[in-house]
């Protein structure tokens, strides 16, 4: 997660993820899952600007990028493809701030706009990641002080997953995904990325979803990401998720088949849904992949990339205009967003 400083405000950016697997192992006692999944960072980034005030208010503006925009209207179904960003109090990140800003006795407040490329109800983290990325801005522009473990401890209430973006850029994760263990692979994996024109309740998913029978692990992937072998990757590739997320809408079934009928090396639903990604060879074999996605008029489609440092950030949101990798919410059961 790169902040950075400009007069009056800081700015950073908080990346997209993506489930490279995710299995239901139980239903607990307290009405949640027991899950184990993989999560990667990747190169899509909403942008949050902070900028501190005397007074004590938080005032949260959010606004679409221009690209994600044009591309919407292009298919014709703007706020399809934009999905549904819940405003003011109701948005995690001001959630998010305002929880740190009285945990910290912090008399000040803050203007904030949030920049939105992720596409919502999508199972890329979005709104988790913003919260994070909200929490890490506020610390710094307000001058805190506080630690990565102490952010983390606030996070975790706010969502299971929201921890996971406060500088990590893959992970095992257990529990009901806040248990997180930080695991290194390559710096970047190529990747085509689909939000069809619907999105899911990821509550919703849970509540048809069925615990595995017979468990996979995810060892077998995470072994090969490590060694930053593709054709393995791709081969353990699972989400326990998809035949509920299937059975509630017809997207996952026609997303699986399009991508069938690509050279991808493999691929999958993302979380709870219902974004659908490829791996893909190389870059240029990606964007190839995109140009046909985008033909068949799919939804929202980019392509990026896995990212392992936050060095692989761009520095500033002047960065993100060309969006060369596709720079264009979940918090996890309980806040309804994987």
């Amino acid at each position: 997660m790169l902040i950075s400083h400009f007069p009056g405000y800081v700015e950073a950016l908080a990346p997209a993820k993506l489930n490279l697997f995710l299995e239901v192992v139980c239903r607990r006692d307290d009405g949640f899952h027991e899950i184990e999944t993989v999560i990667v960072a990747i190169s899509i980034f909403d942008t949050i600007r902070f900028s501190p005030t005397e007074e004590p208010e938080i005032e949260l503006t959010s606004v679409s990028a221009m690209g994600r925009v044009a591309q919407a209207r292009a298919s014709g179904k703007t706020e399809a493809l934009m999905g549904d960003v819940p405003s003011g109090t109701q948005n995690l990140v001001y959630q998010a701030v305002e929880r740190l800003r009285r945990r910290a006795g912090e008399r000040r407040g803050a203007t904030i706009q949030l920049v939105k490329r992720i596409p919502s109800a999508a199972g890329m983290g979005g709104a988790s990641s913003d919260a994070a990325c909200a929490m890490l801005a506020a610390n710094d522009a307000w001058g805190l002080g506080w630690t990565r473990g102490e952010l983390s401890e606030l996070a975790a209430e706010l969502g299971s997953d929201v921890p996971f973006f406060l500088g990590t850029q893959a992970a095992i994760c257990r529990g009901r995904g806040e248990k997180i263990e930080p695991i290194s692979g390559p710096t970047s994996l190529p990747l085509v990325v689909v939000r069809p024109p619907e999105g899911l309740p990821t509550a919703l998913v849970y509540k048809h979803c069925s615990p595995a029978t017979r468990r996979v692990t995810a060892e077998p992937l995470v072994s090969a990401f490590r060694k930053g072998d593709l054709q393995q990757i791709s081969q353990n590739l699972t989400n326990g998720l998809q035949p509920a997320a299937t059975t509630l809408s017809p997207w996952i079934s026609r997303l699986h088949d399009e991508f069938n009928r690509l050279d991808c090396l493999g691929h999958q639903m993302s979380g709870s849904g219902t974004s659908y990604f490829g791996i893909c060879r190389h870059f240029r074999h990606a964007r190839r992949m995109a140009a046909r996605l985008r033909s068949a008029k799919l939804g929202y489609v980019a392509v990026a990339n896995t990212i392992s440092t936050p060095r692989l950030f761009p520095k500033t949101a002047s960065d993100l205009q060309g969006e060369p990798h596709g720079y264009h919410r979940g918090s996890h059961q309980a806040h309804g967003r994987l």
